[in-house]
């Protein structure tokens, strides 16, 4: 008889279990192949990556499944890596449960795998999106299960490219004090901000410091109950800054969308697929720049969810076809002005999104000015200008930086652009859930060749010293010469 009961969730350590065994059988990680190195009587890193969030640990698994060492560092304190358990507000995310992120391509390592160990398949089957903060356990999961090693409390000053020695200086403000991390190569794991920062129009200038946030920043949003509240934008964050500000008691909250209407399709999610996810690195030029374009100018709609989250609230507006012309402080009150009219507000949230800026991040002062973007070389056609394009890190095939100038930065090239803006040139890989497993794996299958490369003449020599036997001499008997063999046959055959 059939028996449709569900076994009871088997929990983490079963799976912890799991984890173990599959990588065993694929013989994972594969054993340190990269010699080791020191500089100045301090070792040299293979890999160091900034930043600690998805994106950071996916390429560190990636990197140590290959046999290449490689550690974090991250500024947060563990566990608050990335955006997720601070400055991100919405209730779930917008990416559909299946996804694999950054499993690496081994079941167990899934979200799935570690949700239905713990809740079973009935509560899988019932989930429509994933809760933000369990993304975060998820994530604090995947750190812990594959024992990957974060430096956390390590604030990164400068990134120093030193081309005559071959490596890469870290200089570090850690609990403990300053501290130099020598690397040969280094990878940029600074999530959607991470070669820049927030973007917010001149004129909030106008207004004083304390009465505007951008969306990004750690804002106590229970200080703005009874305020009203202005939000600049319609995008995901624009939506879940306005309802976290209405559910934290806001009088009233103004949605100033400069747009007739709000996006409805995403168009990135229909152009999704294994054909892109591997071909946009290898597609010409302008193929590249008139895909990116296209969605960039299509937007990118606000979740369902997060959008019904604001308009369950009878105190919230949508204000379409409003252009913002200019702001004033008055003393007492902001006074926006637009092309709807005049609204008066005691705050205002700017979700308006990121800029690439190489120099308005300290810590890459070094080679700032060497970078080359996509508009320092390639021309694009008429009628697209697009900022964040022309902005964009012109990367090589394993999100290398290149300079403007050849050689007038030795060594700009073991820097590493893991984040968003690489996705110009390489695709949606490095930033997002979708395919994140796939760019760390291309990453770390490029600085793992190139290491390679690098050391060739200590592998061969490696190769030369080589003396494990296989065989042993003792599997055979020698053959005695032919003449000599045919004369002890006649002699055997004779009377």
């Amino acid at each position: 008889m059939n028996d449709d009961r569900q076994l009871p969730p088997a929990g983490l350590a079963a799976l912890e279990a799991r984890v173990r065994q599959d990588l065993a059988w694929l013989d994972l990680p594969a054993k340190d192949w990269v010699p080791e190195t020191a500089l100045e009587g301090e070792p040299v890193l293979p890999v160091a990556i900034i930043g600690g969030g998805m994106s950071g640990l996916a390429a560190c698994a990636a990197l140590r499944f290959m046999g290449v060492p490689a550690e974090i560092f991250d500024q947060s304190p563990a566990g608050f890596e990335g955006p997720w358990a601070t400055t991100a507000r919405m209730e779930t995310l917008r990416s559909p449960k299946q996804l694999t992120g950054p499993a690496l391509g081994k079941p167990a390592l899934t979200f799935r795998a570690w949700f239905e160990s713990q809740f079973g398949l009935e509560a899988w089957e019932a989930l429509d999106k994933i809760p933000r903060l369990q993304w975060m356990d998820y994530l604090r999961w995947y750190r812990q299960v594959l024992a990957l090693p974060v430096h956390n409390g390590h604030k990164v000053l400068a990134v120093r490219p030193r081309g005559a020695d071959g490596v890469v200086q870290l200089d570090l403000e850690t609990p403990d004090g300053a501290r130099k991390v020598l690397a040969r190569h280094v990878v940029l794991a600074t999530g959607r901000d991470g070669l820049g920062g927030a973007y917010v129009p001149e004129m909030a200038r106008s207004l004083p410091r304390d009465r505007w946030a951008h969306s990004s920043d750690s804002t106590d949003y229970a200080q703005l109950a009874g305020k009203r509240i202005g939000v600049v934008g319609a995008g995901a964050s624009a939506m879940d800054s306005a309802a976290t500000a209405l559910e934290s008691g806001a009088a009233s909250v103004d949605l100033l969308i400069r747009r007739s209407d709000i996006p409805r399709v995403n168009k990135g999610k229909g152009a999704g697929s294994p054909g892109l996810t591997h071909g946009h690195l290898h597609l010409p030029d302008d193929w590249k720049w008139k895909i990116r374009h296209y969605i960039n100018v299509q937007q990118v709609p606000p979740p369902r969810g997060s959008t019904l989250r604001v308009s369950r609230h009878a105190n919230a507006r949508f204000n379409l076809g409003c252009a913002i012309e200019r702001m004033e402080w008055t003393g007492d009150e902001i006074r926006v002005h637009t092309s709807k009219g005049v609204f008066h507000l005691d705050f205002v949230v700017f979700s308006t999104g990121f800029r690439i800026d190489w120099n308005a991040r300290s810590e890459f002062v070094p080679f700032a000015a060497h970078v080359r973007n996509w508009g320092d070389r390639f021309r694009h056609p008429e009628g697209e200008d697009d900022q964040e394009l022309s902005d964009s890190p012109d990367l090589g095939p394993a999100f290398e930086l290149q300079p403007k100038i050849p050689g007038a930065c030795p060594g700009l090239e073991r820097i590493h652009a893991f984040s968003y803006p690489a996705a110009l040139t390489h695709g949606t890989v490095s930033g997002d859930i979708p395919a994140i497993s796939v760019g760390a794996e291309r990453l770390a299958q490029g600085i793992s060749s190139r290491l390679y490369a690098e050391d060739v003449q200590w592998h061969f020599e490696k190769l030369q010293a080589f003396s494990d036997p296989e065989v042993f001499g003792d599997e055979w008997t020698p053959a005695e010469p032919p003449g000599q063999t045919a004369a002890l046959l006649d002699k055997a055959d004779a009377p």
